[in-house]
């Protein structure tokens, strides 16, 4: 559901004190702070202090003295930690984001051990940390290269002025290289694709305003960057996060990144890669590994704001299915609830004892059914929920009282998931509303939060909503410095909670205002894995760090336009670097009515994202995949091949869980050291080999594909091969068509496919195994995970999981397959297995294999060599059957290619 002010900033102006006034700010505020004393820690950091060195009162009192914490907390970690040393400042909670605590605030500042005028290292195994003392500041090496990563010292030539730390403003830069890539700080919609762009703005500050503002703070904060260098064609990546969860403004220069914060601490954490796969596998151990996925969630998804009754839904569920359309999963907005009130249902639209019958049919096919939750209340003395929530005092507070706000039910307040008594009190609430609706997982929305009503709201006789109040009273509601919030400088606390209010502990909303939907996220989690034992889903529209861990989420109000059909490619990648990867965004667009040729190309590219689910505005026409003939037609082919490619991705879920690896990836991820791939934002992978191009400009039947060094065999004509030396390739694209390429030296576990993807995992495998072409020598590999995915966790070792290595070698003519089994019990009992080999040879004869049936074509290869430049290499796509192979046990098999001149 959206907001009710999507277009919210095309119609403010800059009202708020800060457009004009921040003109007359210097560039560089202060001299910076003077390292008074350093020491070596037992625990084997470092600990500093720090004295400003010139007070001055532009945006506050400079806080006089600081501590410095560092540490190298794993081989490839390191974090370091600035905070004021004479007052516990604010940071993201120890228990929300569990991590190691840096060592308590001294009381005598300069009783030092060791003070140094010269820059020296605190080396670690794969960063170095240095320092310089008058003025501080701090550099990052990378061992192995010497290269520096972070430098936040300042000299006169540079643009930016030495570290600054008041109370409610934090400023730290570094230099950059110019060839530097970045990417991250989100959540928003680059135009530019998704390497950052110089001079774009980069605002973190959880906001309801639509995906379609660009360059804008949306619904997630995540102040965490890859940064990817190639030099003399070796590449290293490394990460840097700021764990801070006020609001911030980031600027990026090219030649260097400033973070202009509102509050809290500097608590950098430094990630040493050096692939972009190693930096999201440590940034993910810190942060939470990112959570275990029901193999349902995989499969295709419908929705819409405005299923005005039951009836409705029921009529999608079996329209789908007249079309052969693939879905798993029928969602609710809340068209399902009594006056908008979460956790009911409408008696009349909705009624229990129907709606129970249709989740038992529903059920009994293996589809799934979920609903959208709102963290509003309704104030309203008969609602349990309210009644409940009131006597367990679980509201946030404005005045001592709980804090007043609108949104759909009119009146409601906030639970403070701080609290630990609301998590409590909302598991109860789940577990209730799961007794009256088997729900088999919950839509988190609005939680960033979003509120209709801004400032103290009061709801003034005779009426029944709440208006506001806009008088700022303090300097939380009206801070010195003004984010671009909303990408025009609107005050912090519009249409939000008043920065003022205050969470359990005292804690403020200025401070905490951005973990909302995170800690909205545990709870609903813990709620859900409560009830039954199984594992939960979640789909959340506001984020932070550590979201993943709980949580996927889907890229918001989006619109039905070719360029957002772009935009959401960008978002998608860029949330599996911050370690969600189980995402996507609206096909077809929210709002308003897609063009037929627009929605044909969506799902043929939304049938590839992690997350793959329609949904559509109140307002806006129904646009299910079988309203149109020809988007019907798409939908069958790339959904298609969505659910005959679930065991791959099922696995890399699994992998996604153990290790953070992204589902859905950057080319570089696979290629760090192509360069030419490093800003494309129109083309992505599945896992590491598995390459999408899809259509993404109106009228078009043709698509420009950057193909990286090597062989790719298109995956819905395993016969059609492409030969590339990394370049750019025309492809065929009809409207029905989007070209998926395997890359080589790849096995690809598939099955047959169906209309639901209990029936699909039922179905026998094909592998498929790709070579090099012309290779007379190649290894592949491939992986597959099986489970039960009604347990809790992915994990080896219960009895009810397998995992299978997989590979296959070409060697002097000689191909072997194998498979290497860890707990193969729960496997034993799964279908056969079929195999397809693709490989190269230089002739075009095939000697017999036993038992089997064997058939071998002669393939279109591709290549970068026209032929008269003498390039007459052949593909040979072999093809087995009638193997009896039990996933669950190990095989081997072998042939000898034969080769006739």
């Amino acid at each position: 559901m959206a907001s009710s002010y999507l277009l919210l900033v095309v119609s403010i102006l800059c009202i708020y004190g800060g457009c004009g006034a921040l003109a007359a700010i210097p560039a560089k505020i202060g001299k910076g702070y003077r390292l008074i004393s350093i020491e070596e820690t037992a625990n084997g950091g470092l600990l500093g202090h720090l004295q400003v060195k010139q007070k001055n009162n532009i945006y506050g009192a400079d806080i006089p003295h600081l501590q410095l914490h560092v540490k190298h907390e794993t081989q490839d970690r390191l974090r370091v930690h600035i905070t004021d040393a004479e007052k516990q400042r604010w940071e993201v909670p120890y228990d929300l984001l569990p991590r190691e605590k840096p060592l308590p605030l001294r009381q005598a500042i300069g009783r030092s051990r060791k003070t140094l005028s010269t820059p020296t290292d605190y080396p670690g195994s794969e960063l170095i940390f240095s320092y310089t003392t008058d003025p501080f500041g701090f550099a990052v090496r990378r061992k192995s290269t010497g290269e520096t990563l972070f430098n936040t010292t300042s000299d006169d030539s540079d643009r930016y002025g030495n570290m600054v730390f008041k109370d409610q403003y934090l400023e730290i830069s570094t230099k950059l290289p110019k060839d530097a890539s970045l990417y991250g700080l989100g959540e928003n919609t680059q135009p530019h694709g998704i390497k950052l762009y110089p001079n774009d703005p980069y605002t973190l500050y959880t906001t309801d305003i639509s995906a379609i503002n660009l360059n804008a703070d949306l619904y997630g904060s995540h102040p965490v960057y890859m940064d990817l260098r190639n030099t003399g064609g070796k590449a290293y990546a490394h990460s840097v996060l700021l764990l801070n969860s006020n609001g911030m403004d980031v600027f990026y220069k090219g030649s260097s990144l400033t973070y202009k914060v509102i509050g809290g601490v500097f608590d950098f954490y430094f990630f040493g890669g050096p692939t972009p796969l190693s930096v999201v596998d440590q940034y993910t151990s810190l942060v939470g590994r990112p959570a275990p996925m029901p193999y349902w969630s995989l499969g295709f998804h419908q929705c819409r704001w405005g299923y005005h009754n039951l009836s409705v839904v029921e009529d999608v569920v079996e329209n789908y299915k007249k079309a052969q359309i693939p879905l798993d999963v029928i969602w609710n907005d809340d068209d399902h609830m009594d006056g908008h009130k979460d956790f009911t249902l409408n008696p009349v639209n909705y009624p229990r004892p129907k709606l129970l019958e249709f989740l038992n049919k529903i059920h009994d096919r293996g589809m799934k059914y979920i609903v959208i939750i709102d963290p509003g209340i309704g104030v309203n003395s008969t609602y349990g929920v309210y009644q409940r929530g009131m006597a367990n005092d679980v509201f946030i507070k404005y005045d001592g009282e709980p804090f007043l706000a609108q949104v759909w039910p009119g009146p409601v307040y906030f639970p403070d998931f701080l609290n630990p008594k609301t998590v409590s009190w909302w598991g109860d609430e789940i577990r209730r509303f799961h007794e009256l609706v088997p729900v088999d997982g919950l839509w988190i929305d609005m939680n960033e939060a979003s509120n209709f009503c801004t400032g103290k709201c009061t709801i003034p006789k005779g009426k029944v909503c709440p208006s506001g109040n806009w008088t700022w009273v303090d300097i939380w509601d009206d801070p010195p410095y003004k984010i671009n919030a909303s990408g025009l400088e609107v005050p912090i606390g519009y249409k939000t909670i008043a920065t003022s209010a205050v969470h359990y502990n005292g804690v403020l909303e200025y401070d905490a205002h951005s973990l909302y939907g995170f800690s909205q996220s545990i709870a609903t989690h813990k709620g859900l894995q409560g009830l039954e034992g199984k594992r939960p889903f979640i789909l959340s529209r506001s984020t932070y760090v550590g979201s993943g861990k709980y949580a996927a989420h889907w890229t918001g109000d989006n619109k039905g336009t070719w360029d957002d059909i772009k935009y959401s490619i960008s978002t998608m990648l860029n949330f599996g670097i911050f370690g969600v990867p189980m995402v996507g965004s609206d096909i077809c667009g929210f709002y308003p009515a897609p063009t037929e040729e627009l929605c044909n190309r969506w799902i043929e590219l939304g049938a590839f994202y992690p997350f793959s689910r329609d949904h559509a505005n109140y307002y806006s026409p129904r646009q299910e995949l079988y309203q149109w003939d020809s988007v019907a037609k798409s939908a069958r082919n790339a959904l298609g091949m969505r659910y005959k490619l679930l065991p791959y991705l099922y696995t890399l879920n699994y992998e996604a869980h153990i290790s953070g690896a992204p589902i859905a990836r950057p080319l570089f991820f696979t290629f760090p050291t192509f360069s030419k791939c490093y800003e494309v934002s129109t083309q992505f992978l599945l896992g590491s080999g598995v390459l999408v191009s899809p259509v993404l400009d109106k009228g078009k039947t043709k698509v420009n594909a950057l193909f990286p060094p090597g062989t790719w065999y298109s995956l819905f004509d395993l016969k059609e091969t492409i030969v590339s030396e990394g370049d750019y390739r025309s492809l065929d694209a009809p409207l029905h068509v989007i070209n998926v390429h395997v890359y080589q030296n790849t096995i690809l576990p598939m099955q047959q496919g169906g209309l639901i993807s209990k029936e699909a995992r039922m179905t026998p495998f094909t592998l498929i195994v790709t070579f090099p072409a012309g290779a007379t020598e190649g290894h592949a590999e491939g992986k597959l995970y099986l489970d039960d995915d009604e347990l809790p966790e992915m994990t080896l070792g219960n009895g009810f999981s397998t995992y299978v290595d997989l590979h296959a070698t070409v060697e002097n003519k000689m191909v072997k397959v194998w498979s290497d089994v860890a707990e193969g019990k729960y496997a034993l009992e799964k279908v056969e297995a079929e195999s397809h080999l693709l490989f190269e040879v230089d002739g075009s004869s095939v000697s017999d294999v036993s038992h089997v049936q064997l058939t071998a074509s002669e393939q279109h290869v591709a290549t970068d060599k026209l032929e008269d430049e003498g390039d007459t290499r052949k593909s040979m796509m072999i093809e087995i059957q009638g193997l009896d192979l039990p996933v669950g046990k190990n095989f081997a098999m072998s042939w000898k290619m034969g080769v006739h001149g």
